[in-house]
């Protein structure tokens, strides 16, 4: 058995370019797919977040045309409710990588407004990546990957190829015109070899122990790479 740490977004809402919040968090396919891929697998999953709190469901994720209709959007709804680590989160500051033996960080646009940001992640996010343990970003997540430098000072995940969350997506999804920055633009400008599918569609890039996932559709299939590297 596996012990995996979920990194999950403590923010509960986004601050667009006109300074209005927009109220997100964590997208909640991009939590339960892989939360039930790594249970089902044996494995353990311990959540933590910036200061330990309780991280927010985007409630938009919750709704049915975005999970394929009322059936499934109930079961994700379903499963949350059943995901008891989310309520007893560790702070990000109280994490020993060592105990770990994979990484994953689930989206939604929390991560554009707190893990972008937040050195603390940025410097596991570093070590997890040197220690070959598999590292797991998905969708809006990889905006974590910005804080991420190496001690002189250069971005860790330069040259790696990687995807996230699209321009065209965010364009399609009614964000573009809105957001401070758009995830393509700044993983481009901190040089990684950034890569993409067509929008909505699953897609999964892995560059050495780095597994990326373009949007919430990759969160299952970026889960199984995951599991079947833990063995």
């Amino acid at each position: 058995m596996a012990k995996i740490l979920f990194v999950v977004t403590g923010a509960d809402h986004w601050t667009l370019a006109d300074g209005s919040k927009h109220p997100t968090g964590f997208w909640a396919e991009e939590a339960v797919a892989p939360y039930e891929a790594f249970k089902a697998a044996g494995h353990e999953v311990v959540v933590a977040t910036p200061g330990g709190v309780e991280p927010t469901v985007d409630r938009g994720s919750l709704a049915p045309d975005v999970n394929g209709g009322k059936e499934n959007a109930d079961r994700i709804a379903a499963a949350l409710d059943g995901m008891d680590e989310l309520r007893t989160p560790l702070a990000l500051d109280d994490v020993r990588l060592d105990e770990y033996d994979a990484v994953f960080y689930p989206g939604g646009h929390g991560p554009m407004e707190d893990l972008a940001v937040d050195p603390v992640s940025g410097d596991l996010l570093t070590r997890a990546l040197d220690s070959g343990k598999p590292l797991g970003v998905v969708c809006h997540a990889p905006a974590a990957l910005l804080a991420a430098k190496r001690p002189d000072g250069s971005p860790t995940f330069a040259g790696y190829r990687l995807t996230g969350f699209t321009n065209a997506e965010e364009t399609q999804a009614g964000f573009a015109d809105k957001a401070r920055w758009l995830l393509q633009d700044r993983l481009v400008e901190l040089g990684a070899d950034f890569r993409e599918s067509d929008p909505w569609a699953p897609y999964v890039i892995t560059d050495r122990n780095l597994i990326t996932g373009q949007n919430p559709a990759s969160s299952a299939p970026l889960a199984a790479e995951m599991v079947e590297r833990l063995g």
